[in-house]
This record gives structure tokens, C-alpha cells and sequence, in this order.
């Protein structure tokens, strides 16, 4: 057994344990494994053991090992998926869409407005989820949920019909107590469910939240996909 493989192991278990805990089915959580700054043959490891989705911070930083990983995101049946979860400058937007099978990290019009024209040029329809900042931390990015951009952003999204909206993604503050961990988890659930009644027209399936350091919490709060990459890969290499 290689190291990835128990660490993927011991992950699962401990998923599981937390899906117990909140009385939800394994299933409803969706496990993505954070391979930035992991060469492309990690990745491979990685999707020969099962994993299917990905996440990457940086668009240069994919392009460099996409090419090395294009036959399993090929293949007919449950091929490998490729999200950016870092944060995109709208000049990088067609870039962006031509690498990647979702965008997780959409936080203003003008970045959606850019994606859907680059996504018709593509010819596909991009998955994309809104990030949100429930973070006081000026390092995070996102979107504060009260604020007129974002309630422009939510009214336009509709319109711009090479986007798939999926739902919402948030990264929670580092170095603070376990509640003030969960009232984020927490927080971002209430503005799913609210805005999911204000905008009948969009989805909010997915509530991407929690990484290495706390998913267990999230899962408890109610995200249906974790990011984590140190818990499973260990310490971030160098591409």
C-alpha cells in the first residue's frame, strides 16, 4: 500500500465518521482532491485509486500538466474532472475555460459575463459556483453576500446561458474557535436557502465547504463537497 493510498484510506474513514455524526449518507458528500502545487503524475496516482475530482489554484500552474493527464479526462465513462478553486482575473477567463470543467470560485459579473462569452466560444456550458466571504480576513476572496454586487451578480447569472450555476463555495477563517467555524459553515447554508428562494432560477446543489483542517465540521453543517489537499496528498510539493 504507497502513502497515498492509507492517507485516502484514513480520509474516507474519517468522512465517514462524520457523515455519521450528522446522520447523512456517505454519498451526500462529494470529496475534492486539492492537487495544486502536485505533479501531474500524483494526480494520475490519485484518480487510479478512485478520485475523480480536482481542484487547482492557478491557471498557469495546470497548463503546465494537462496535457499529462488528458486521457483520464477523456475517457467515455466517469472520466477525471478539473476545477479552479484559486481565484481568476477576467483576463485569464478564456484560459481558464479552455482547462477546466467547472470554475468554483466566480465572485463578480464582470468575471461571470467573461466566462460565459468564452464558454460559447468553447462551445460548452460552464458549471460554475458563486464564492461567497464570510471572512473579516482581507487575504480572502469572494463575495460579501449583502452587498449590491452580489444581488446584481444573482439577478444577471440567469441570463448568461453558457453558465451552469451549481451553488456556493466559501472558505472558512483561519486560527479561529471550532464555532466560529461552524456559524461559517452555518452562515454560508442560510444564504443558500435564502437565495434559493429569492432566484428560483438558479441551482444551489452544491455547497463547497471545508478543507483539510475542518471538512468534518463542514459535513456536520451541511457541505456536499470538502476540498482537501494536505490530508491527503501531505505537504504541497512543487510542480
Amino acid at each position: 500500500m504507497t502513502a497515498l493510498s492509507e492517507s485516502y484510506e484514513r480520509l474516507e474513514e474519517a468522512i465517514a465518521a462524520a457523515c455519521r455524526r450528522a446522520g447523512r449518507e456517505r454519498g451526500e458528500v462529494e470529496l475534492m482532491a486539492v492537487s495544486k502545487t502536485h505533479p501531474a503524475a500524483t494526480l494520475a496516482e490519485a484518480e487510479a485509486l478512485g478520485l475523480r475530482l480536482f481542484g487547482e489554484n492557478r491557471v498557469q500552474e495546470f497548463a503546465g500538466k494537462a496535457q499529462a493527464i488528458e486521457g483520464l479526462r477523456r475517457r467515455g465513462t466517469d472520466p477525471a474532472r478539473v476545477h479552479l478553486i484559486g481565484h481568476l482575473q477576467s483576463n485569464k477567463a478564456l484560459r481558464a475555460v479552455e482547462l477546466f470543467d467547472g470554475i468554483d470560485s466566480l465572485d463578480s459579473l464582470r468575471l461571470a459575463e467573461r466566462l460565459s462569452e468564452a464558454a460559447g466560444k468553447c462551445s460548452k456550458r460552464l458549471p460554475v459556483l458563486v464564492e461567497v466571504k464570510l471572512s473579516t480576513e482581507e487575504t480572502k476572496a469572494g463575495l460579501d453576500p449583502a452587498s449590491a454586487e452580489a444581488a446584481e451578480l444573482l439577478e444577471r447569472l440567469p441570463d448568461l446561458k453558457h453558465l451552469e450555476v451549481c451553488g456556493l463555495m466559501t472558505i472558512a477563517p483561519l486560527g479561529v474557535t471550532e464555532d466560529e467555524t461552524r456559524a461559517c459553515f452555518g452562515s454560508l447554508r442560510g444564504w443558500r436557502d435564502r437565495w434559493a428562494a429569492t432566484y428560483p432560477r438558479l441551482r444551489f446543489d452544491v455547497l463547497s465547504m471545508g478543507m483539510s483542517g475542518d471538512f468534518q465540521l463542514a459535513i456536520e453543517e451541511g457541505a456536499t463537497r470538502i476540498r482537501v489537499g494536505s490530508a491527503l496528498f501531505g505537504a504541497r510539493g512543487m510542480v
